[in-house]
Formats: structure tokens, sequence, C-alpha cells
């Protein structure tokens, strides 16, 4: 028999909008291949300035910039400027813990 609204009980009902679009935003940003491999490299590594990642991916440091300035703008990474680097660290666990339940997910 299936269950009426009134009595569905979503974990997303408990959270404020304002998270659940955050959330969304976390997810969408994510949903591509190269910043899955720049998430996965910084939490291997530990931190990498934008050349090691461009190397790493082997596409255009021009590209990779991109990427990791829109990862930066939602609150996935974290920078820190030596001299003329910048380094990129993975700003908390959360995307890790994404990471970890995709490669769960596909059995890798």
């Amino acid at each position: 028999m299936p269950m009426k609204a009134k009595e569905l009980n979503c974990a997303l009902e408990k959270m404020p909008a304002e998270a659940v679009s955050h959330a969304a935003e976390m997810l969408r940003t994510l949903a591509h291949p190269d910043r899955l491999r720049i998430i996965d490299a910084l939490h291997t590594a530990g931190e990498l300035p934008v050349c090691e990642i461009a190397k790493y991916l082997k596409i255009a440091q021009s590209a990779t910039s991109q990427h990791l300035n829109h990862m930066r703008r939602v609150g996935l990474l974290k920078t820190e400027r030596r001299g003329k680097k910048v380094w990129y660290s993975v700003a908390d666990n959360r995307p890790i813990a994404l990471l970890n339940c995709i490669c769960h997910c596909c059995n890798i």
C-alpha cells in the first residue's frame, strides 16, 4: 500500500531550504569528472598548486583554474598563496565522504 505524503518522514524535510539548496549546488559542482579527480588528488596529496593539478589532470592550466575557482566559490576548497603560487586543499571532509559514497556505489 503506498504511503500518503503526510506519512512520509523524509530526511531533507528536517533541513532548512537554504541548506538543501547548498547541498544541490555542491552536488552540481562535483558532477564533473575533472572536479571529482581534483577532490581525489587533493585528498591524497593534502594540498597542491594549480600547475601540479593541471599536470595530473592533463588539461590546460586555465581550465584547471576555472574548475578550482568554481569549487572554491561553493566552499569545497580553500586556498593559500605562497609566493607566486596558489595552493589548494579540501575545505572539509564532505566532498571526500561523497567521493567515497560514489566509489562504493560504483563498486570501485
